[in-house]
Formats: C-alpha cells, sequence, structure tokens
C-alpha cells in the first residue's frame, strides 16, 4: 500500500494479488475453507480517495474505471459494485462501527484491477479503506485491530494490509510474510468471463493428500526458479475449468510461449504467466493484447514496505 495523507482527505494506492500457490485444505464449520496459498502484491493499482467528515455520518462511494470506454466495452474488467455492495464502502461502515464512531465521508475508488478475477482488487480496496480512514478519522489503531476488522469483511483482507510475499493459512487471515529478495515479471489475462468465487469454492472436491507449499519455498529460498515454478499449483482451476472454457483455452494459450510457469490466480477467472524478465513480460502482453483474448496486464511483484507521505 501507498498512502499519501493531505489532511482531511488521504490517498491509497491498492495494489492486486498473484497466487502462486493454492491448495485447499478443508471445509469449515462456519462455511468458509481452510486454505494454504503464497500470494504476492504486483504493481497494478486501484487508487481510493478518501476525504473524512465528522459533520455527517453518510459514506458515498463513487467508482469508475481509470479505462477509457474503448477498453472497458472490450471486456474483461467486470463489474463496479456500488454503495453498500461494494467491500470497501462496507470496510469503512464495519470500521467506524467497532470504533463506535458517528462519522462519514466521500470515498473516490478508479479501479484498475479487473474484478471477479482471482487478483484480489475488492479486497485490497477494503484494505486500502481501513487504512485511509485509520488516518482521517485519526483512530491511529494498529495493525492488528485493523487486522481483526480486516478478517470480518474478507478471507484476503488482512494479506493486504501486509503486502508483498506471503503464505497465508486458515481462512487467509493467518499471515506469514517471507523476504523478498528477488523481482518477479508476469503477464496476466483476464478473460470477458469472470468466475464467483463462492461457486468455484462450492464445487472444489478436497483431496485426500493435499500438496504441501514448502517444497516450493524451499526451492525459492534456494533460488532454483524451475524447481520453484514446478511447484505452483492451484486446487481451484480444475473447477474453474468446469466454469468456464477460458480457462483451459488460456492454458493452453500459454503452453505455447516461453513462460517459466503458469496458472490461474484464486477462484479465476485471470491467468497469468511468471516471465524471465521484464523485457519478455512487455513482449508477450503485447503478443497476448493483439490475440483478444481479454485484458492484458504486464505487471511485477512489489515488496511487503507499505511506504507513507504527507
Amino acid at each position: 500500500m501507498y498512502l499519501h495523507n493531505f489532511g482531511h482527505t488521504v490517498e491509497v494506492q491498492a495494489p492486486a494479488k498473484l497466487n502462486l500457490f493454492l491448495e485447499v485444505l478443508g471445509k469449515r464449520a462456519d462455511g468458509y475453507h481452510d486454505l494454504e496459498t503464497l500470494m504476492t502484491t504486483v504493481d497494478t493499482f486501484d487508487t481510493l480517495r478518501f476525504t473524512a467528515s465528522r459533520e455527517t455520518p453518510q459514506l458515498e462511494l463513487s467508482c469508475r474505471w481509470a479505462y477509457g470506454q474503448q477498453v472497458a466495452g472490450q471486456g474483461g474488467l467486470g463489474d463496479l459494485p456500488q454503495g453498500p455492495d461494494n467491500l470497501a464502502w462496507r470496510a469503512l461502515d464495519r470500521l467506524r462501527e467497532a470504533a463506535g464512531l458517528q462519522v462519514g465521508g466521500q470515498l473516490d475508488l478508479v479501479k484498475r484491477i479487473p474484478s471477479a478475477a482471482g487478483l484480489g482488487g475488492a479486497s485490497s480496496d477494503a484494505a486500502a479503506a481501513l487504512l485511509a480512514a485509520n488516518t482521517a478519522w485519526n483512530l491511529n489503531w494498529t495493525q492488528a485491530q485493523l487486522s481483526e476488522v480486516a478478517a470480518e469483511i474478507g478471507s484476503d483482507v488482512p494479506f493486504f494490509l501486509v503486502g508483498g510475499l506471503a503464505v497465508c493459512r486458515g481462512r487467509g487471515e493467518q499471515i506469514t510474510p517471507l523476504p523478498v529478495d528477488r523481482q518477479l515479471h508476469f503477464v496476466v489475462v483476464r478473460p470477458p468471463v469472470g468466475i464467483s468465487t463462492a461457486e468455484a469454492f462450492s464445487k472444489c472436491q478436497v483431496v485426500a493428500d493435499p500438496q504441501p507449499v514448502q517444497d516450493l519455498l524451499t526451492a525459492w529460498h534456494e533460488g532454483d526458479r524451475k524447481s520453484w515454478t514446478a511447484g505452483m499449483m492451484n486446487r481451484l482451476q480444475q473447477v474453474a475449468e468446469s466454469l468456464s472454457p477460458w480457462i483451459r483455452r488460456l492454458a493452453e494459450l500459454f503452453d505455447r510461449y516461453c513462460f517459466l510457469g503458469h496458472q490461474m490466480s484464486g477462484s479465476g477467472s485471470s491467468y497469468f504467466g511468471v516471465c524471465h524478465h521484464a523485457r519478455q513480460a512487455r513482449r508477450l502482453a503485447a503478443v497476448f493484447r493483439s490475440l483478444n483474448v481479454g485484458h492484458v496486464l504486464c505487471t511485477r511483484s512489489l515488496s511487503a514496505r507499505p511506504v507513507y507521505s504527507s
């Protein structure tokens, strides 16, 4: 997260994420699933600007795509939830309730992260809203306090308060940050059709012998690119292939190019490839844009260090 404080107005750059590993361990009594996942934030950002108000408890939200109508009309971006349907709005509402305050404000959200894509855009926006309001409302809550509220909003929201590279367990709220000693370059395609997270998880069959993330982590720490990318996996990908023909189509397309590894992110529908270097990522992103397969991003991994400025 990159946060800029302008007094009563706070602006936050909210990053997307990619799942380099995702195993589903079982269904919980609360209806969620236990996971083991390795996630990294990437430098595709939504921009959230929050202006606090203590005179009225009204929470207003405006939400729009950063792209022009031509790009938005090509598909691959998804819907823009408004009002209480937007996770960022719900995060603000829950935070002021937890703080016992009658406060409000104006939330302006400029979206670049496609929705229903497995890129965590809504969760990142919610985490950004918590950080912005914590500053603008002068709450001065700790990250641990914000994380408790974040976990109530969504499973991925606590991760975005940390960012960088991390193994997440439980519903996703148990976070183990990892040191970031290299930068990864990706090509990401969000096809014209999204996938419902709830539907993907409801159809997922838990395997008797789940794959551990540790093999990938060992290869990662040893700097063995071939081994750690070979250890990439996403248990939800097979389910997603039954929900959308685009997933298999993209897997076959990515197979034709020299990626270090490729797979679906999260519950889909975005599909990504790990590139050898930035130059390859730029070249292949241009190739994929020419194929009209959806919205194409050329992006890279981020460190865990949030940047705050005033």
